[in-house]
């Protein structure tokens, strides 16, 4: 990461590192980044980690809860107050009261949480205070892919762009925005329609890849999708270019233009993404919605893959010694969460975590080598189904139980969003690779061969005690992922 930044980006960073530390001295805090591509659950962890933390949750694996060492967890307001608030209790009253899924992730937010505990050790409870507020930093990993800009030219940029475009998995819907291209001469004098033009079909094509049809991951820039409050500046009005020159461009080009307002979002958006947020993180979790990939076949899995490798790539992972520690933030431990685990049979979650393992292979290597911890495990931070099992023409097969969204359909049925139903979700194969192997499906062929039978769920039922007040949210290895990521601490 280091030939991201310059000299002075590391002395403000440094900078921040040691405010925060000498804060810290005082009331200890951890900064716990939640992320992953579009879909893949980030504001849902975050609501049921508060809830179930502050609400008592059913945790068994979660030693430091498991044990009673947590006297209460609660809310606080959050250091930064630039930063916009995570918006918890709207999306809890989503879930639990309109049995809606909340928003999704579409621009930074933060949230602290205190925990007040007793440490394990008769040492701990001598040298420590016994509180822990942990700041949550959720942030779409959509932005994470424009990190690797950084590090690249706008000629490096558009020519890498042009080559994922031409790839089978992207060509068939970056077809109107190839064509648009192919018509422009970058070395033209520039012209602001032109720009806005080839700027909203390249836009097109980004999100034609992230649907559900395509469910790809690769697709910088990220804020192109997610502009927030910079839509329709400068900076977000540029494109790549075809058969660009070696060297400088003329000035007053088109290609100049598009030059100038590239190297803008790298240093007025990317920079200080990277500088205010991601340096400053202590634990991470990325989640992933492996099966959407999978169903979609092998080049959206392979894709996935890519995108991975990039996330992982971007974090400062690591140890920090006590010297270093002070002026620079390592992050010790990174967790893969593969999501929507109530989606498939418990059979399969194995099988779920050995693929995301296999996505994610390569750059869990090197940060492994970083020293820092990685882990990977199949969760849902809500369940919205239960497991039964069902007996058709002498075969008893396991299906998971739940209510279907309104307008899902199965085997012809459009389902209502009030209705019941039990089905069998199939099974992923026990070789990982084959999933890598998979050819394209079709959106037509997709129902029938795609491995798993994809179906979106209402959440749960939140039954109330006689106060009133509703039980904790239903989850699948929710407490493994925090003794994961926050264990260590609470110890």
């Amino acid at each position: 990461m280091a030939k991201l930044t310059t000299f002075t980006d590391e002395a403000k960073i440094a900078f921040d590192t040691l405010m925060e530390r000498t804060g810290s001295l005082v009331t200890p805090s951890l900064r716990l980044g939640v992320t992953g591509l579009s879909r893949a659950g980030k504001t849902v962890f975050i609501t049921s980690l508060v809830h179930n933390l502050t609400q008592g949750g059913r945790m068994p694996l979660f030693e430091a809860h498991a044990t009673g060492r947590i006297a209460r967890a609660y809310l606080q307001p959050q250091p930064d107050d630039a930063v916009p608030r995570f918006q918890y209790e709207d999306h809890l009253a989503a879930l639990v009261k309109d049995r809606i899924w909340p928003d999704s992730t579409r621009a930074i937010s933060e949230l602290r949480l205190t925990i007040e505990y007793q440490s394990a050790s008769s040492w701990g409870r001598m040298l420590s205070a016994g509180k822990l507020s942990i700041d949550i930093v959720d942030y779409p990993g959509e932005w994470l892919l424009d990190l690797p800009l950084l590090g690249k030219s706008y000629s490096e940029f558009s020519r890498d762009s042009f080559a994922l475009a031409n790839e089978t998995a992207h060509l068939g819907f970056a077809e109107n925005w190839l064509r648009e291209a192919a018509t422009v001469d970058a070395l033209a004098p520039a012209d602001e329609m032109t720009a806005q033009r080839l700027a909203r079909s390249f836009t097109d094509y980004l999100r034609a890849g992230k649907s559900d049809e395509q469910a790809l991951s690769t697709l910088p820039p990220g804020r192109f999708l997610m502009p927030g409050d910079l839509e329709g500046s400068p900076a977000l009005t540029f494109a790549p270019l075809p058969d660009l020159p070696d060297g400088s461009f003329k000035s007053g080009s088109l290609a100049a233009m598009m030059e100038r307002r590239y190297e803008s979002y790298k240093t007025h958006v990317v920079k200080p993404f990277f500088r205010e947020h991601i340096a400053r993180l202590d634990r991470q979790i990325v989640l992933v919605d492996a099966m959407q990939a999978i169903n979609a076949g092998g080049g959206a899995v392979r894709d996935l893959e890519r995108a991975l490798t990039e996330i992982l790539a971007c974090f400062r992972a690591g140890r920090s010694n006590m010297l270093t520690g002070l002026i620079q933030k390592r992050i010790g431990r990174i967790l893969i969460a593969a999501t929507k685990a109530d989606h498939l049979h418990h059979e399969s979650h194995n099988r779920l975590e050995a693929i995301v393992r296999r996505l994610v292979d390569r750059a869990a290597k090197n940060a492994d080598m970083s020293g820092a911890e990685i882990d990977v495990l199949a969760m849902a931070a809500v369940r919205a189904t239960r497991e039964a099992t069902v007996n058709q023409n002498g075969d008893t097969l396991p299906v998971i139980v739940g209510t279907p969204l309104k307008g899902e359909v199965i085997d012809g049925e459009v389902f209502d969003g009030e209705t019941e139903t039990a089905i069998f979700p199939g099974d992923l194969p026990q070789n990982a690779q084959a999933i890598f192997e998979q050819p394209e499906f079709s959106p037509q062929d997709r129902a029938r061969e795609a491995p798993i039978r994809f179906v979106r769920f209402r959440p749960p039922h939140i039954k109330a005690d006689l106060d009133g007040i509703h039980l904790s949210l239903p989850h699948i290895r929710l407490d493994r992922a925090m003794q994961f990521l926050l264990g260590d601490r609470l110890a």
